[in-house]
């Protein structure tokens, strides 16, 4: 008897007789989350770039203040989750850097690579003096190594190109090939040798903001090229912040291009009429011709991709709430609200091309492997 009753529990167990439809539905793992991720004003940062490593999340970014003061340096954040966030440490601290140091200015968008095994750091920055208080003027990209990725990081290489350069990537190729891009008024491109940090071929600008044309919502200012590759083909990610912040999608058949555009419109982002209509104008593009999205951003910037919770790519950027926004949000900000906040989004492949879903701002389930 006690058998039999034991046959006929797993059976019912197997059926899903004695659980509701709700319990069956939600017996897979799944993930939430809600945009923005963080909340917190103390790890605001812009330019988001995310790296799995083992069974942690690691952040960096362009840390608060962006634009005027003292740049505090590279921060790194960690998590467990992806959705709860905390300051590991700095890569960099601005405040331990000799006064005759050359990247002491901004650090803008760094980005962490695992090539070769080991940890490749690029940093934009340049050297800060009475006479250019932000170092823009030696504004360029520095490349750093490390066994790990929360380091300690020791310099390689830089400046690393001729001219004023910003928001650096790497690519390691099939074959073992590495590649360099950059932006800076428009996107460029080269070899690189990581071990001497020296490029091998020269940098060349292949697609300038008002390439002959190209879409007018590129005319304002393209930037944060990020590549990889897929199905024999090679995909380019890069922001436009012409109307907005928007990410359009290149793809070529060589790490080196020609590249081309996979769509005539960007496949993400926010824009708003209202917000730095400037920008569109000065860009060339009518203001007043495009639908604002439905969002409650004034910004979905940059764009990076990373190995998500699901080990599918997802996209992170960093979100900046719009005061404007439509009800029911109230058109009173707080503290975190005025600030960037981390964003994520899954990526999807389909018919030979990217797609990136969002940007969203309700929770967001995700089914799990």
């Amino acid at each position: 008897m006690k058998y039999s009753w034991c046959l006929l529990t797993a059976l019912l167990a197997i059926a899903g007789v004695g659980k509701t439809q709700q319990e069956n539905k939600t017996s897979a793992p799944v993930f939430r989350y809600t945009n923005p991720i963080t909340r917190d004003t103390a790890i605001s940062m812009r330019d988001h770039f995310i790296i799995k490593v083992d069974n942690k999340w690691y952040c960096v970014g362009t840390s608060n203040p962006v634009w005027e003061g003292l740049n505090p340096g590279v921060r790194l954040l960690v998590s467990d989750d992806l959705v709860h966030w905390q300051q590991h440490s700095f890569l960099i601290d601005a405040t331990k850097l000799p006064a005759d140091c050359p990247y002491n200015g901004r650090f803008w968008a760094p980005e962490i690579h695992f090539i070769q095994h080991k940890y490749w750091m690029t940093v934009n920055s340049g050297k800060v003096t009475a006479a250019d208080p932000k170092g823009m003027q030696t504004h360029n990209v520095w490349l750093f190594t490390s066994d790990k990725v929360t380091g300690p990081y020791t310099l390689v290489n830089g400046p690393l190109t001729p001219q004023y350069n910003n928001d650096a990537t790497l690519f390691e190729d099939e074959d073992g090939q590495t590649y360099f891009y950059c932006s800076g008024n428009g996107l460029f491109q080269a070899k690189i040798d990581l071990p001497s940090g020296k490029l091998t071929t020269p940098i060349q600008k292949f697609l300038d903001k008002k390439q002959p044309g190209w879409p007018e919502w590129m005319q304002g200012g393209i930037e944060g090229p990020f590549v990889i590759k897929k199905e024999g083909n090679y995909f380019m990610f890069f922001s436009t912040w012409t109307r907005g912040y928007e990410v359009g999608l290149l793809t070529s058949t060589s790490p080196l291009g020609p590249w081309k555009l996979v769509s005539q419109e960007p496949i993400f982002g926010t824009r708003k009429k209202g917000y730095r209509p400037e920008l569109a104008i000065g860009g060339g593009y009518d203001y007043l011709q495009f639908q604002d999205t439905e969002d409650p951003y004034a910004e979905t910037g940059h764009n990076a991709l990373f190995t998500g919770p699901d080990g599918q790519l997802w996209s992170s950027c960093h979100y900046l709430m719009y005061e404007k926004r439509p009800y029911p949000y109230s058109q009173t900000l707080e503290a975190w609200e005025k600030t960037p906040q981390m964003g994520i989004e899954p990526v999807h492949y389909k018919n030979g091309r990217f797609y990136i879903t969002g940007p969203t701002w309700t929770e967001q389930t995700i089914a799990l492997p």
